[in-house]
């Protein structure tokens, strides 16, 4: 039951560090973007710093679901596992 919970929780911060690495190299990307853009007109500039900008909205997005299926699995767990486990780090 314990082992379960650490390996949730490890899932979950492999996850997060996953996205939020996404989230740096797309940002960086943008940056670069954007000082071409400033540079230059070029209409493929402008279209690729926009999927860029969409692909990182939608990653800090899902940095928000993984939050939330964090909280709304522990909570799930707890309430199922009560009388046998309860999580040191229960944001209940």
């Amino acid at each position: 039951m314990i082992a379960d919970m650490v390996k949730l929780k490890n899932n979950y911060e492999n996850r997060e560090a996953a996205i939020k690495r996404c989230i740096t190299v797309s940002a960086d990307r943008v940056r670069g973007l954007w000082e071409q853009r400033e540079k230059n007109e070029d209409s493929n500039v402008l279209k690729a710093l926009r999927k860029e900008q969409t692909k990182l909205r939608l990653l800090q997005a899902e940095l928000n679901v993984e939050e939330v299926l964090r909280e709304r699995t522990t909570k799930v767990y707890y309430e199922r596992c009560r009388p046998f486990y309860k999580p040191p780090d229960l944001r209940v």
